[in-house]
């Protein structure tokens, strides 16, 4: 049974997010067998496929070493390129049906193109100890799936260094305690829009790299905020960073990315 790891979110190794993708299931293996599994990749989400009578279609679920979640935007990317560039699904477009509903990805640009659901986040107001536990004080709060703190500069996005025991502790209108984003407008000479940071605690992810469902809220939220559809983020964990191009239509978003593959390896055992 082959496995790879694969850089989602970005144009070389080493950067954006590493996911496993785990080639694709005749049938789906027992929750507890994805999940060890997931522990022992200790990636941010290990991905898994099962195959279907179409071959342009693929059941898709993802396993953080924590628990399975409903949403995973670089684990995706990956999965689509291992199945495009490393076993030659030859397709216009792939299908995921995933807990999100059906997930469709296409080749664009040189890399990827997802169709994802909008996720626009609403207006809150202050949450008690959430500037403490980022060392720096919002000037706005909006929560959906995730908290989002919006910051009034992109270089103190940069710069934090939370307390993810303390963002655990926190208590929002978010969906997902645990999981915050930080965000601020970039900089006039910078070659992006916006700069962003995901941390996730709540699912055993101190920080993530390049978080594709982070930016399913974010891409509403700016697009009202810059008031254009199109927009460039990047996602700056230190040391490696991921950029995402969206696209909000309507309840959908776009989300395009590159992804190189870093690792393939082969499981020696079974399902």
């Amino acid at each position: 049974m082959r496995q790879w790891t694969v850089d989602a979110f970005a144009s070389a190794p080493f950067r954006g997010n590493p996911a496993c993708v785990v080639e694709p299931f005749d049938h789906w293996p027992s929750d507890e067998w994805m999940q060890a599994l997931a522990r022992e990749n200790n990636q941010a989400e290990t991905a898994f496929l099962l195959r279907t009578a179409d071959p342009a279609r693929f059941g898709l679920r993802w396993f953080t070493p924590g628990r399975e979640v409903d949403l995973c935007g670089h684990a995706t990317l990956g999965a689509a390129h291992v199945l495009m560039d490393e076993l030659g699904v030859e397709v216009e477009a792939l299908t995921f049906d995933s807990r999100s509903g059906p997930l469709i990805v296409r080749r664009a640009g040189g890399g990827y193109e997802m169709d994802f659901p909008a996720d626009p986040p609403r207006r809150t107001g202050p949450v008690a100890g959430l500037a403490e536990a980022l060392g720096a004080e919002p000037t706005e709060v909006w929560a959906a799936r995730y908290l989002i703190a919006v910051l009034s500069d992109a270089d103190v996005v940069r710069a934090l260094r939370p307390d993810t025991a303390a963002l655990m502790r926190l208590r929002s209108e978010a969906r997902e305690p645990g999981e915050v984003i930080v965000c601020a407008a970039a900089d006039a000479e910078e070659a992006v829009d916006v700069v962003d940071r995901f941390f996730a605690p709540g699912v055993g992810i101190a920080e993530d790299p390049a978080t594709g469902s982070a930016h399913c809220m974010l891409a509403p939220l700016y697009a009202d905020k810059l008031g254009r559809a199109g927009l460039r983020f990047h996602q700056a964990f230190p040391g490696r960073g991921g950029d995402i191009e969206t696209e909000l239509r309507g309840d959908r978003v776009l989300l395009r990315g590159r992804a190189v593959t870093v690792i393939e390896s082969r499981l020696r055992l079974m399902a």
